[in-house]
């Protein structure tokens, strides 16, 4: 099929700064469409980006049937509207992350898809680095041994107005940052959780504004996790922090793991130390061109379902464990 015409609903600073600039580099990638809650919004992405059509409501972008491929960077609480609708009119789906508020939700739009033959893939765009592809082989090599312990860790400023401050719009730290650790916790540890156990503090509008979690697989290894939105607002601060325990040796991340650039991580095993360093393009380039050779039939998402749906089924106990 060549390259792909994609249509993006919605001007959400996560498409403006990371998707769209994403796009723009892959050459197999069309801005094609973008709508927005408004025409001035619309045609100031247009005229920013060269998009050749602007609409000012998302179901004028999806009935366009120029579109073949959909970008969705809506709040959470509204995915799983806007993903079925556009996988009933034959649009293959990038939507992002947390793709559902629950497990029925991502599995109901899984659903549509395979009964409308297009794609839908969760964008993870830090699983397609290749900082975190050349981590993970590491660990699936058996480097260090068998995994028996992970520690993860993403901590943001906090916010004044923002989406994900209220509950009913899928608000909260475990939804906004607490996928990141859950996805590369479970991109490691090939197994089942069996038990979990979880806290968290809740802001007066009900949601969490730091959680954190242990985790214990069936194979015996055991993972935690703590995220929060609780930095200085005024600044742009952020803690991140990946460290993976085996029974041969550990790896510890050097850096924020859903970077570009020059990145590394460094091994410890039987008193040597190895540093890896890796340089990272774009994630959300390779991103958007995985998905377009998915359409154009030469590869497969590198999100599953099965690995987005494992995921969201982690998601919902941490939550129910919190009573969020």
């Amino acid at each position: 099929m060549g390259k792909i015409k994609w249509g993006v609903l919605g001007t959400a600073n996560i498409a403006r700064g990371c998707t769209i600039p994403g796009m723009k580099q892959d050459e197999d990638c069309e801005l094609y469409a973008i709508a927005g809650r408004s025409a001035e919004k619309a045609c100031t992405f247009k005229e920013d980006f060269g998009f050749k059509v602007a609409y000012s409501s998302y179901e004028d972008l999806i009935a366009d049937k120029d579109v073949q491929a959909v970008y969705i960077p809506l709040p959470n609480d509204i995915h799983l509207k806007w993903v079925k609708e556009a996988l009933r009119s034959g649009k293959h789906v990038l939507c992002e992350k947390p793709l559902a508020l629950n497990l029925k939700e991502a599995e109901e739009m899984y659903a549509v898809a395979a009964e409308n033959n297009v794609c839908l893939m969760e964008a993870y765009a830090y699983l397609h680095s290749p900082y975190v592809l050349s981590l993970q082989e590491d660990v699936r090599s058996g480097l260090i041994g068998d995994v028996d312990y992970i520690e993860s860790a993403f901590i943001t400023q906090g916010y004044i107005e923002d989406f994900r401050l209220h509950k009913e719009f899928g608000g909260g730290a475990m939804y906004d940052l607490g996928c990141y650790c859950t996805t590369m916790i479970l991109s490691l540890i090939d197994s089942d959780p069996e038990q979990g156990w979880a806290q968290a503090e809740f802001s007066d509008l009900g949601v969490d504004l730091m959680t954190s979690a242990m985790l214990k697989f069936k194979s015996g290894a055991r993972a935690s996790f703590n995220i929060g939105m609780i930095l200085d607002m005024t600044s742009n601060s952020r803690f991140d922090r990946l460290y993976v325990h085996g029974s041969k040796g550990c790896i510890k991340s050097d850096v924020e793991y859903n970077q570009e650039g020059k990145l590394s991580y460094t091994i410890y095993k039987g008193g040597e130390v190895i540093k890896r360093e890796v340089t990272a393009p774009s994630n959300y380039s390779i991103e958007v061109q995985n998905m377009c050779d998915v359409i154009n039939g030469t590869a497969k998402p590198h999100i599953t379902p099965e690995f987005s749906l494992k995921n969201m089924k982690l998601i919902d106990e941490v939550l129910n464990k919190i009573g969020y």
